[in-house]
C-alpha cells in the first residue's frame, strides 16, 4: 500500500492500490467530488470532440466510465489502464469496449496510431509523467488531439481556502465512510496537493513537442482541462523528437 505521494511512485504499488478500490471507485469519486465528476467528464468529452470512425486512446481509463462516454460518439475507443483490477471491473461493466493493460510511460502501440489521446485524473499517478506525455505524442497521428483533465490549483484565494479545508477535513471523513480502502484515498489526496499547477503542466506538454497548448479551469481551478495538438509539419515534429530524447525537467 502506498501512503505517501512522493512523486517517485512505484507502479506495482500504485496499481495494487487501484485494484483494491476498483469496484466502488466511480461511486466514491462522485461523492468526493461533490457531484462534479460527471460535469468534468462531460467537459472532457466535449474537448476531445470525438467523431465516428476515429480511433481514440483513453489512458488511465479505470473502469471505462470515460471511455464509454467517448464511445457514444461512434468513435473506436481503446481503454488503457495499469491496474488489472480496474480492467476486470471495466470489462464486466462495458463488455463492448476494448481494454488494454499497459504502462502509460511505455505505451504498447505503434507510432501515429490515434486521432486523439486523453487522460483524466491519471497523469499525476504515473511515475514519470513527462515520459508519459512523450508517449502520448508518439502514438498520436500528425494533427492529432491531446486532452488532459487533471486536478490543479484554484486561482481564487477564497476558493483555495475552502478547497484546502475540504481536502484536510471533509474528504478524509467521507473517504472513510464511502470507500473500501481509505488509505488509498489518503494517497490520492496527497498526490493532488503535491501536483504542479496549470502553467507548469502546460510547460511540460509544450516541452515534449505539442503545439496549440491551452487550458481552461473547471470549478475555479480545482481541475484544469488541457488541450494540445501534435504538429502536422514534419520539421516541427523532428524538432520535437530531438527535444524529447533528453528527458525534459521542470
Amino acid at each position: 500500500m502506498v501512503n505517501k505521494a512522493d512523486m517517485e511512485k512505484k507502479p506495482d504499488e500504485v496499481s495494487g492500490m487501484f485494484d483494491d478500490v476498483a469496484r466502488g471507485y466511480d461511486r466514491t469519486n462522485d461523492i468526493l467530488s461533490l457531484g462534479n465528476a460527471p460535469l468534468w467528464r462531460i467537459a472532457t468529452v466535449r474537448a476531445i470532440a470525438p467523431e465516428p470512425g476515429e480511433r481514440i486512446l483513453d489512458i488511465a481509463a479505470g473502469t471505462g466510465t470515460s471511455s464509454a462516454s467517448i464511445a457514444r460518439s461512434g468513435a473506436t475507443v481503446v481503454a488503457l489502464d495499469f491496474s488489472p483490477g480496474m480492467i476486470a471491473e471495466g470489462r464486466r461493466r462495458h463488455p463492448k469496449l476494448e481494454f488494454v493493460e499497459g504502462d502509460a510511460a511505455r505505451l504498447p502501440f505503434g507510432d501515429d496510431e490515434f486521432d486523439a489521446v486523453t487522460i483524466s485524473f491519471g497523469l499525476r499517478n504515473i511515475a514519470d509523467p513527462i515520459a508519459a506525455l512523450g508517449e502520448m505524442y508518439r502514438v498520436l497521428k500528425p494533427g492529432g488531439r491531446l486532452v488532459v483533465c487533471e486536478f490543479s490549483h484554484p486561482t481564487n484565494p477564497l476558493m483555495q481556502f475552502g478547497y484546502d479545508g475540504w481536502m484536510k477535513l471533509g474528504m478524509p471523513l467521507v473517504a472513510k465512510l464511502a470507500s473500501s480502502n481509505p488509505d488509498a484515498y489518503r494517497y490520492l489526496m496527497e498526490s493532488i496537493e503535491r501536483w504542479p499547477d496549470q502553467h507548469a503542466l502546460a510547460k511540460w506538454i509544450r516541452g515534449v513537442g505539442f503545439s496549440r497548448v491551452a487550458h481552461r479551469n473547471l470549478t475555479g481551478g480545482v481541475v484544469a482541462l488541457h488541450r494540445a495538438r501534435k504538429p502536422v509539419d514534419p520539421a516541427v515534429r523532428a524538432s520535437a523528437a530531438r527535444r524529447r530524447s533528453p528527458r525534459a525537467t521542470d
